[in-house]
């Protein structure tokens, strides 16, 4: 809770937390927007397969022509983490096998990373944490995104001396879903598909928010970075409201639909049947945690925590989520504290892909949606 004045006194020291962004896609451009109203970070260098597309993406998002001219656009990544003026690297290209080699590379030149790149960190988060902690430097889950704020979420809980029950996310999902293609994802979204380019929006990538990968992936990475189990059988995307968090995200055996306490669970804002969920968390996170004694549950009433029917199961949640207008916290984090805004602890989940039709000899899964 100090982030801002930390980075005051060095922007008043003439000490600029000088980024290098890998990867100027949408969530990279949303913490490009914000870098010109927040002083004390300036972004060196920005790394991406096309430049021009980056410079425009600059351009799109509110920068002048000046900041423009001032900062290096590149393709070559390589030589931007070896320079010896950048404070953090925000590795967000999407692409599992290039974020990891551009965190090892990182880590060898001494600089710390903030993970936007959620695909990467799934598979290989836990390997590349001790990588950082070996070379003396950070690495971070991106705040911002979902799995963060949850580990944040779980962290107040633990840190408040509650047990966690369970801990995820929003979504729409119907088990139709799965079988969704990005030849069809749009109808799923009341977009056609020209409204869609217009807005820069990707099919492969929107389709993964809906039939399931995407939720599987960032499940697996808060599992990973809090210790919580993953359900045996998989996702179940109970449809749920705010107001009953703490009725459903219960074990079986208290009367809600978990397998037992402390798992990650992600809820759907639609009933089976497409109705909408009445107050739904289609953007936010939550975390249900229960009271470790008579008298916590007693002060939850007191101060109209929603909980269950016994009192002793009560949720938190964040009702939005800003991806990366919210990622300058991960990068001041790391840079002024040298602190993560959550970090991979062990492998406890994994992501399993199921095709979607029948696949053909020598073809190759380009990924994830």
């Amino acid at each position: 809770m100090n982030l801002s004045h930390l980075l005051a006194a060095r922007a008043d020291a003439g000490r600029p937390v000088r980024v290098l962004l890998i990867g100027a896609g949408k969530f990279g451009s949303m913490f490009l927007s914000q870098v010109p109203h927040t002083r004390g970070i300036e972004v060196a260098a920005i790394a991406d397969l096309r430049p021009d597309g980056a410079r425009a993406a600059c351009r799109a998002v509110g920068w002048d022509e000046a900041l423009i001219a001032a900062t290096r656009f590149t393709d070559d990544a390589g030589a931007e983490l070896r320079r010896d003026d950048i404070d953090v690297v925000i590795e967000a290209t999407g692409n599992p096998p290039a974020g990891i080699a551009h965190a090892r590379a990182a880590f060898a030149a001494g600089k710390p990373v903030v993970m936007v790149n959620v695909e990467a960190d799934a598979l290989a988060g836990p390997l590349l944490a001790a990588e950082a902690d070996a070379a003396g430097v950070t690495y971070s889950l991106a705040y911002g995104d979902q799995p963060a704020l949850v580990a944040e979420m779980v962290d107040w809980a633990r840190a408040c001396g509650f047990s966690v029950v369970a801990a995820g996310k929003g979504t729409k999902y119907l088990p139709l879903y799965h079988g969704v293609t990005p030849d069809t994802v749009w109808q799923h979204y009341g977009l056609t598909a020209e409204q869609a380019r217009e807005g820069g929006m990707n099919p492969q990538m929107f389709n993964s928010f809906l039939d399931g990968t995407k939720s599987a992936i960032e499940m697996a990475a808060i599992a990973n970075a809090t210790g919580l189990a993953v359900p045996s059988s998989g996702l179940h995307f109970p449809a749920c409201g705010v107001d009953d968090l703490p009725h459903l995200l219960r074990p079986r055996a208290a009367g809600g639909v978990l397998e037992r306490a402390g798992m990650v669970e992600v809820v759907s804002s639609l009933e089976r049947d497409g109705r909408p969920v009445f107050r739904d968390l289609r953007w936010g996170v939550y975390a249900v945690f229960e009271a470790p004694n008579d008298y916590a549950a007693a002060c939850f009433a007191q101060y109209g925590l929603k909980t269950d029917a016994s009192g002793r199961y009560a949720a938190m949640y964040k009702p939005y989520h800003l991806i990366g207008l919210e990622l300058n916290v991960s990068v001041l984090s790391v840079a002024l504290r040298g602190e993560p805004t959550g970090r991979p602890r062990g492998f406890a989940g994994d992501v399993v892909a199921l095709a979607k039709r029948d696949l053909a000899a020598g073809e190759v899964l380009d990924g994830e949606g």
